[in-house]
């Protein structure tokens, strides 16, 4: 899973993928339809999906990317439920993927809005968690010559 060139917009739902850096702003890619524009830094603020982290409570925070891989991991024991999804529930289900999260810091709204990212970023493919391949006892020997 790379998210590094995956931005969140304000004003704009869902995610988008870095396509060109301009002083006044950011061309950007749909994922689904692959289609491009160009938004204004004047209007919307732009992060990246890398740079963000969920809240602890040890007053340190988890990178989103070991979020999604923990709700990878569990999706079929534990599939995603409905953004939709009462608060108790969608803070229910979060504990099962984070039990350590700040409960105080992180609000409803950004449980929904991870829930839907996951949703996004697996209807696209993007979810496959990268495992290193073992290395074979050829380039094993290689490196050690």
């Amino acid at each position: 899973m790379n998210l590094e060139k995956l931005v969140s917009i304000t004003g704009l739902s869902g995610i988008y993928r870095l396509v060109a850096n301009r002083a006044n702003g950011l061309i950007i890619e749909e994922l689904d339809s692959g289609k491009r524009k160009f938004v204004p830094s004047r209007g919307h603020q732009f992060t990246p999906l890398e740079s963000i982290g969920i809240y602890t409570q040890d007053g340190e925070t988890m990178e989103l990317q070991n979020v999604l891989t923990s709700m990878w991991a569990q999706r079929e024991s534990n599939p995603p439920i409905n953004a939709d999804a009462s608060n108790n529930e969608l803070h229910a289900y979060f504990a099962t993927i984070l039990p350590m999260y700040d409960r105080d810091r992180v609000r409803t709204s950004d449980i929904k809005k991870m829930i839907k990212w996951f949703a996004i970023l697996q209807e696209n493919n993007m979810l496959q968690i990268e495992v290193p391949q073992p290395e074979s006892e050829e380039e094993k020997k290689e490196e050690t010559e």
